[in-house]
């Protein structure tokens, strides 16, 4: 198979030198198989211990254990892991709780059977091209299906289920229903926030759809283990504005909507997928039904706010992340609302300042309120019309906040020349020349500060 790169080649023939035999296993083959990129590539070696392997890999620089307990090996400056075979025996609950046994005498066929799914547990020899397929993984991918390597072990690893949410989003792979039933009975609280967040990550970076990753913990019952998304089933919303129907069949189509604007900056991709997941949190709890028959749901950016901040900081999200989607959630609905209100510039200049404080942009927020406009069913909607957010971008563009906020015009270093002395006040100075500046969009900083200190 061509397009290997060259030192995962080298070190294959090395091994086999040395007696063993180096094979690629893992996703790396499935994604060489399917013609996916793939930068990481684990190397299964076989017919060598792990000292023996740890000491062939110092030939070719610093080694350095990843995964000890695992067996797993990497050298320095090169994007491979080495492992031998191993049987992971289970001793207690978690993914921590297996006793390793290392067996280098091991086949293919014994190796790969710990792996969780089929499509997983094909291996490639480098050197001649062999694909290894003990469990008809390449059936699999052709026909679409995603199924577990081994019924009787697949759930010793919890994790394993999200995993089949990201690799149903990902490649619109169906599990069968043996495989649905084996997620179904996993206890996602078992595992560490960080791993769970982890595979969330990946489905919402990677997958075309993610919603049929949403839809299988749904289906699964595990969305149960994420509360604040499982409250927004069967919620209602006006079918005027929401022909689509509920809160979670509106909020699965923004985040596919979300899917199609991706950049490809991993960083502000997961903020603007995140935003697009958690905008509507609020609506759980502020749906209500008026006189009227109306359904509203008044307030639920303000509401969602911390509820989708309580979501990220149990899954242990970086701050930025927890920051950016916070704001995101809390103003989703300004663009449309601006461009409603003729929002004067000011306002504008006070947005961008408050989503600049979270490094994000009037870019941004639109774009996630283009894809709560695009996820519905309204007749707009399918046309892939969002006036709104067009003007909305084009009056930021004229105020040249679109991508950044105004930098402050008056310094503190232009206070002091005022005569005022270190302190408290300077602040309080700044803080009102900021809102002259956005109200009037005076450049001039002696003029700003005339305006402030003459007002008292």
């Amino acid at each position: 198979m061509t397009g290997l790169p060259e030192d995962v080649l080298e070190f294959a023939r090395v091994v086999a030198g040395a007696g063993g035999r180096a094979l690629l296993v893992g996703g790396c083959v499935r994604d060489l198989v399917r013609g996916d990129p793939s930068k990481d590539h684990d190397l299964e070696v076989f017919g060598l211990t792990v000292p023996e392997l740890e000491r062939l890999l110092a030939g070719f620089g610093e080694v350095i254990a990843v995964g000890r307990a695992f067996g797993v090996l990497r050298v320095k400056g090169h994007d491979i892991d080495f492992s031998v075979p191993r049987r992971d025996n289970k001793i207690g609950k978690g993914h921590t709780g297996f006793r390793i046994e290392f067996d280098p005498s091991m086949t293919f066929a014994e190796a790969a059977r710990r792996r969780d799914l089929t499509i997983n547990s094909i291996g490639l020899d480098p050197l001649s091209g062999e694909l290894l397929d003990p469990y008809d993984g390449l059936g699999d991918m052709q026909a679409g299906v995603l199924r577990a390597t081994d019924p009787t072990t697949f759930p010793e690893d919890p994790l394993r289920a999200l995993r089949v949410a990201q690799f149903h989003g990902r490649f619109e792979a169906e599990p069968d229903e043996e495989l649905v039933r084996l997620c179904a009975a996993l206890d996602l609280s078992e595992l560490a926030p960080e791993r769970v967040r982890g595979e969330l990550d990946k489905l919402l970076l990677l997958a075309p759809a993610p919603s049929l990753g949403f839809r299988f913990l749904e289906r699964t019952a595990l969305l149960r283990f994420f509360p604040e998304l499982a409250a927004l089933v069967g919620v209602p919303q006006d079918p005027e504005w929401h022909p689509e129907g509920s809160v979670w069949t509106h909020t699965l189509m923004v985040l596919d909507e979300a899917a199609r604007l991706r950049t490809g900056e991993k960083e502000a991709d997961l903020v603007l997928l995140w935003g697009a997941l958690c905008h509507d949190l609020g609506k759980a709890t502020t749906t209500e039904r008026g006189e009227d028959g109306r359904i509203r749901s008044p307030n639920h950016e303000p509401e969602g706010e911390p509820i989708a901040r309580g979501l990220l900081e149990r899954l242990r999200a970086p701050n930025d992340l927890i920051e950016g989607v916070s704001v995101l959630v809390r103003y989703h609905l300004a663009p449309a609302h601006f461009v409603a209100q003729k929002t004067t510039a000011k306002g504008y200049r006070r947005l961008a300042r408050k989503l600049g404080a979270v490094g994000l942009s009037l870019a941004d927020l639109e774009r996630v309120a283009r894809a709560d406009h695009f996820g519905r069913a309204t007749s707009d909607a399918l046309a892939r019309e969002f006036p709104a957010g067009d003007e909305f971008l084009e009056t930021a563009r004229q105020l040249e906040v679109e991508k950044e906020p105004e930098r402050d015009v008056v310094m503190g270093r232009h206070v002091l020349a005022r005569g005022f002395q270190p302190g408290p006040e300077i602040g309080r100075i700044l803080e009102r020349c900021r809102e002259i500046q956005d109200e009037t969009g005076l450049d001039d900083p002696e003029a700003i500060l005339d305006r402030v200190l003459s007002s008292g």
